[in-house]
This record gives C-alpha cells, structure tokens and sequence, in this order.
C-alpha cells in the first residue's frame, strides 16, 4: 500500500503536466482551442463566398491555421480574385489572408 501511495504521489502530477502540455499550441501545431477557432473561420469563409452571387460559381478551396485564412483554385477574373480575398479578410476572427488563386 505504501508503494502504492509513493507511485500515485509521483505519477498524479506527471500525468496532469503530460495532459496540459498535450493541448499548448507550438510553433508548428495549433492548440485544441486554435483548431476549433480555425475550423469555425475557415465554414464563414466558405459561407461567405457561396453567399456571393458572382464567386458562387468558382471551386475556391478554403484552409484557415492560426487565424490566417488561404485560397486556392482557379477564377476567371483578378476582380473576382481580389473580391475573394475582400470577403475573407472581413470574416471576424481573420488576422490574414494568403491569396494564391490563380486567374485564368
């Protein structure tokens, strides 16, 4: 039992330093929280470009990582292109945007 009590006394804060670290944020991971954060930005974003009547029509891909938001795909027009990046950079939450759509 003594050993028992020693083992728990020692592992208990090991494990609860383990679990928190688990869940920070690096520079190359984003925490639990960010994540959820990111993926709410990255449905607005989204929705705000199928709400658009003139970028409804284009395949514009999506992705949001600590608050910077990037679009990829293909218009056909760099006011289509430009108006994109617009519509993202005024969804709350958006630090950034990395436009990388390509005009045809």
């Amino acid at each position: 039992m003594k050993k028992l009590n020693v083992l728990l006394r020692y592992l208990m804060p090991l494990a609860l330093v383990a679990s928190f670290a688990g869940c920070a944020s690096t520079t190359t991971h984003e925490s639990t929280g960010q994540y959820v954060d990111n993926t709410v930005i990255t449905t607005e974003v989204k929705a705000a470009l199928a709400g658009d009547d003139f970028l409804k029509s284009f395949q514009i891909s999506v992705t949001s990582y600590k608050d910077t938001v990037q679009l990829s795909g293909f218009v056909n027009s760099q006011a289509a292109k430009d108006k994109a990046g617009e519509l993202a950079r005024n969804v709350k939450g958006v630090k950034k945007v990395k436009n990388d759509l390509i005009v045809k």
